[in-house]
């Protein structure tokens, strides 16, 4: 249920009552407003206020409305600059979780948009630009390629804190020249980073098998991707290397 505030033509209806000497029930019927609201008007003008005064008092309490801004500590916002410094984003700052940070990701992103403790959105990599809440990326999908992200956690109950558990993604270059893979270790976040020349599922599954080929059998213990085409050819890696893999659900890589 919604509540509309009194408006102004409202509050002149309300005070030409209450000096004509209506009764509130009444001013609430003829409103359709309710009888609480209209007796609250009514109690403050036999103060001897006016309907300006009110309304003043009105404005002034709802800028005390809303949810308090979100604060961070000094160390946070210094730690923060230097990150940035380096080239960091916001979802790679609170997501490598080195330390606590009092803020989520958008909060954090808010922060920059608004310039907060000095941070400015133009230092971030894309100058803080973002899709809008709900976006759903479809370039290059191909809907649910395996099993999803959440079986993840039922085969490994411990996978917050085993070694052996990597996360894939590729990035691809300027103008579309050329694509590399990126492969980061849960635990310990360390990035190993292909070269795999071009976004297509041959080339990742040559490079990635190349690359599993120098481990130990069983060395790593599964694997994450999101839906992106160039993934199509799963199962060849994980029967060859014996590896579990997982998808992030379709729209949401971020769940890796």
């Amino acid at each position: 249920m919604t509540y509309s505030h009194l408006t102004t033509a409202e509050l002149t209806t309300i005070a030409n009552f209450f000096t004509q000497g209506t009764k509130a029930y009444k001013v609430a019927q003829m409103l359709k407003r309710s009888v609480e609201t209209i007796y609250r008007v009514y109690r403050y003008l036999k103060t001897g206020a006016t309907i300006v005064d009110y309304q003043q008092q009105y404005i002034s309490n709802k800028k005390r409305c809303g949810r308090k801004l979100a604060q961070l500590s000094q160390d946070e916002v210094v730690y923060i600059n230097e990150l940035v410094a380096q080239g960091w984003t916001p979802d790679t700052i609170i997501g490598r979780d080195d330390r606590s940070i009092s803020c989520n990701r958008r909060t954090l992103y808010r922060m920059f948009k608004r310039g907060q403790f000095g941070f400015d959105a133009k230092d971030l990599p894309m100058h803080g630009n973002r899709h809008p809440n709900g976006y759903v990326e479809h370039r290059g999908k191909a809907g649910q390629l395996g099993r999803s992200i959440y079986e993840r956690y039922e085969d490994f109950p411990n996978y917050t804190k085993e070694f052996g558990h990597l996360e894939g993604d590729t990035v691809q270059g300027k103008h579309h020249q050329g694509a590399v893979m990126t492969l980061v270790e849960h635990l310990s976040k360390v990035e190993i980073v292909l070269n795999v020349h071009a976004k297509k599922a041959e080339n990742i599954n040559r490079h990635l098998s190349e690359w599993l080929s120098k481990f130990p059998r069983h060395f790593f213990k599964s694997i994450t991707f999101d839906n992106g085409k160039e993934f199509a050819g799963w199962r060849e890696i994980a029967n060859q290397f014996d590896i579990h893999t997982y998808f992030a659900e379709v729209g949401a890589p971020n769940q890796r």
